[in-house]
């Protein structure tokens, strides 16, 4: 059995809304323990600061435009994780031997292999006197891949235990419902031929396209549970020509971006009918994307199991669902998981197989020409 690691996982998601942070121990492989899972919320103003300089980097010459802007903001954002890195020791008593830093992504472009996450690993290692393993998608994007999805490999771990666990069966896909939504289809047992029993990509949009409509028009930061789509009405013309206008994922070989995504189709329907008819495209090309994963599979009946902060919305899910005649669709909560957490769990799991030197993504999951390891280590104290 190989050595196990206590690892911290840091992940800020495209909603700019906070940190989550968990501590899990692990061997990098198939063994994993949670032992915390705590989320830390950004003031208001932190988060408003991250979407404005967002928007503004639309290219690789904006990173280079406004560097002062984004140095002060890296710093401030590093900071913040700091401050959660302490907090989460102090609640879990426990000391890690490493904490996996994704940081805040401002511009992701994998056809120019420029991808850019605020986060300073070099003044995190230095505050937290910890090994700090940071930019994570550079050496995919250096080996030819998109540089996303980077979670499947510990998708495929958490299959293999909740199989255990359940014996819930193969083919079995986890559908994570983030600002982006990806989906790992796992067909296999164990970490033989591993290349084979794993297959990824990113679908669609998930929760940004319904949060970018909510905080434009509305004083909310998104759509709770998906109430104001519910009490709105889908302009099915407008839903119909903006489906007929996307082809960005046609043959789901590219990672996306929330700038591949706008809602701008949805210009002056009211705040409620605008929130349907976004909602339903989004679920209109998520499903599109599963009955991809379907025929590959040649399963209708394989199991679903959906994570990430989407998955509460409960309109968008009925919307997904309303596209199947017949569809298994879980929470992953329902299998003593928090779906809150599996992207935060996964950088600490990515963090412990970047040090081991053991590969994080493959052609299979981000189209990189051969498996590769990720990450740059940093020990700064």
């Amino acid at each position: 059995m190989g050595k196990i690691y206590t690892a911290m996982g840091l992940m800020s998601g495209t909603s700019s809304d906070g940190v989550d942070v968990s501590i899990i121990r692990s061997d990098g492989n198939q063994k994993f323990v949670v032992l915390i899972d705590k989320y830390f919320q950004y003031e208001e103003e932190l988060t408003q600061r991250i979407l404005k300089i967002r928007d503004k980097i639309l290219s690789p010459d904006d990173l280079t435009k406004y560097l002062v802007e984004i140095k002060d903001l890296e710093r401030e954002i590093t900071l913040f994780h700091f401050k959660a890195v302490n907090k989460s020791l102090e609640l879990s008593k426990s000391d890690v031997d490493l904490i996996g830093f994704h940081g805040q992504t401002i511009f992701h472009a994998p056809e120019k292999k420029i991808t850019k996450q605020l986060g300073d690993g070099l003044l995190l290692s230095q505050l937290t006197k910890k090994k700090v393993i940071y930019n994570f998608r550079q050496n995919d994007l250096e080996n030819g891949g998109q540089g996303a999805p980077l979670a499947p490999i510990f998708h495929n771990a958490l299959a293999n235990e909740l199989n255990k666990k359940f014996n819930l069966g193969f083919p079995m896909n986890i559908l994570n419902i983030g600002g982006i939504s990806n989906v790992t289809s796992t067909t296999g047992h164990n970490n033989l031929d591993l290349e084979e029993k794993i297959y990824a990509c990113d679908i669609g949009p998930g929760n940004c396209l319904i949060d970018e409509w909510m905080r434009r028009n509305s004083k909310k930061g998104y759509d709770k549970e998906g109430l104001v789509a519910r009490s709105g009405k889908t302009d099915k013309l407008i839903l119909n020509q903006a489906l007929d206008n996307f082809t960005e994922q046609s043959n789901f070989e590219k990672s996306l971006d929330i700038k591949n995504f706008d809602i701008f189709f949805a210009k002056g329907l009211s705040l409620e009918d605008g929130a349907a008819t976004i909602t339903d495209f989004t679920a209109k090309l998520i499903s599109n994307g599963m009955n991809f994963i379907h025929n590959k599979n040649n399963s209708q009946k394989s199991k679903w199991l959906v994570c990430g902060g989407g998955r509460k919305n409960k309109y968008l899910l009925e919307s997904i669902k309303s596209n199947f005649d017949d569809i298994n669709l879980n929470s992953i909560d329902q299998y003593e998981l928090d779906g809150d957490f599996i992207e935060s769990q996964a950088f600490a799991f990515l963090a412990i197989r970047s040090l081991k030197g053991m590969p994080i993504s493959f052609p299979n999951t981000t189209r990189c020409q051969k498996s590769v390891t990720g990450g740059v280590l940093v020990e700064n104290f």
